[in-house]
């Protein structure tokens, strides 16, 4: 089966994560996702294939070098993203030819930033949907990377572990993991961008739910009596700086994002993300929004408005830089399957963020996808393939470890 065929099979399945579950996985579809992948790993010869309770995923490439010394390890996540629709995907290779492309549904993809793929096979959808290639074509390019040692002994190789996780999408993909069980010394999560992509930094993240209590009488009758709970938490995101918001920020700058909003009169209530690299501009931020809610407070009553602040992930760029040979390691396979390594700041967060302050550095690697979590999200077929020599290369650099 090919990389393509991969993807094009796990995209069928709608794995769509639930934030508001408290259950893990946070929706049962994960679960028929991970039983058909153990399924797979079975059939490529993977051995202590396990799907957990929790619907994680484990197995393992025994060693053929007769030594079961150092373990690497790839890992790659099961769900999508629910806030755009995800079912059914509506999948089609076209090949690009330059200019934007027009999907079936008349939605429209903006190639100005992407000129290397002139020429290249594309996968896309109807525009209807996103393509899950975040992260399905980790989760592709990864057993097919398994298929390609199962189809040739000869390459050298150490034990090489891998896992599929639920729930990354909604930042517990690392919640329930067993890194004993995965028994890996080091990963590498394959979930990012464009094929060369080796990732070490991620933001600091924290959470942020402001409450708003407000109080209602008949808007007759309200003059000097009404506190409105919407308006006040209107007041309170426009405090917030406009150039700290995505939309206005890039490279390592951080920023403070609405994500939901509700209420009422008499009560509303605010979530956002809060993301910096810089630990210390993290606190600060989470310093601002108490600010605000303290000069709301002292203008609309005391506790009219409460704050709410859980740290989510920290920065892996520490924990990494003590692993520094992964980088390395990574940079060397890149180049040697005709690449060029490029390291960014990750404006977001994988489940390697929370792994390598688990015991388990982990920095991330690119899969070929590109606009993820939008209904214009593809996938490059060529980068697809490369990124699986790339894996390759870089699971058998680990045999004389």
């Amino acid at each position: 089966m090919t990389v393509l065929e991969r993807l094009l099979k796990y995209a069928s399945f709608d794995t769509a994560s639930d934030e508001s579950s408290e259950t893990c996985p946070s929706t049962e579809k994960q679960r028929t996702l991970a039983l058909a992948l153990a399924e797979e790993m079975r059939a490529l010869g993977l051995v202590d294939v396990e799907v957990d309770e929790h619907s994680y995923v484990y197995g393992a490439i025994p060693s053929n070098t007769g030594s079961d010394g150092f373990c690497i390890g790839f890992i790659a996540h099961l769900d999508t993203v629910a806030d755009v629709p995800s079912h059914p995907i509506m999948p089609e290779v076209i090949e690009y030819t330059g200019g934007d492309i027009t999907l079936k549904n008349g939605t429209t993809i903006a190639m100005s930033e992407y000129p290397e793929l002139l020429g290249r096979h594309l996968l896309v959808t109807d525009g209807n949907t996103l393509l899950g290639a975040d992260d399905k074509a980790g989760i592709a390019e990864i057993l097919s990377m398994a298929e390609y040692l199962h189809r040739h002994p000869e390459l050298p190789h150490g034990r090489i572990a891998i896992a599929f996780t639920p729930d990354e999408e909604i930042g517990r993909g690392a919640d329930q993991f067993d890194v004993a069980r995965f028994g890996a010394h080091a990963a590498y999560t394959v979930d990012g961008g464009a094929v060369g992509e080796v990732e070490y930094e991620t933001f600091n993240a924290a959470s942020a739910t402001v409450t708003v209590t407000g109080y209602n009488v008949h808007p007759g009758s309200a003059k000097g009596k009404m506190r409105n709970a919407s308006r006040i938490a209107m007041e309170f995101d426009a405090s917030i700086p406009a150039e700290e918001r995505p939309e206005t920020t890039e490279g390592y700058e951080g920023f403070f994002h609405l994500i939901a909003q509700s209420g009422g009169v008499e009560r509303a209530e605010l979530s956002y993300i809060l993301r910096d690299h810089d630990a210390d501009k993290l606190e600060e931020k989470k310093q601002r929004l108490q600010t605000i809610a303290d000069g709301l407070n002292q203008r609309y009553g005391e506790r009219t408005v409460n704050v709410a602040i859980a740290d989510s992930y920290r920065n892996m760029a520490e924990p990494i830089r003590e692993h520094w040979y992964l980088v390395e390691k990574a940079y060397a396979a890149v180049e040697q399957c005709g690449g060029t390594p490029v390291s960014r700041p990750v404006r977001g967060g994988t489940d390697g963020a929370r792994l390598s302050f688990m015991g388990l550095p982990c920095p991330n690697l690119g899969t070929g996808g590109y606009n993820f979590h939008s209904r214009t999200e593809f996938a490059c077929v060529e980068q697809m393939e490369q990124s699986v020599r790339i894996l390759t290369t870089l699971a058998c650099s680990y045999a004389d470890e």
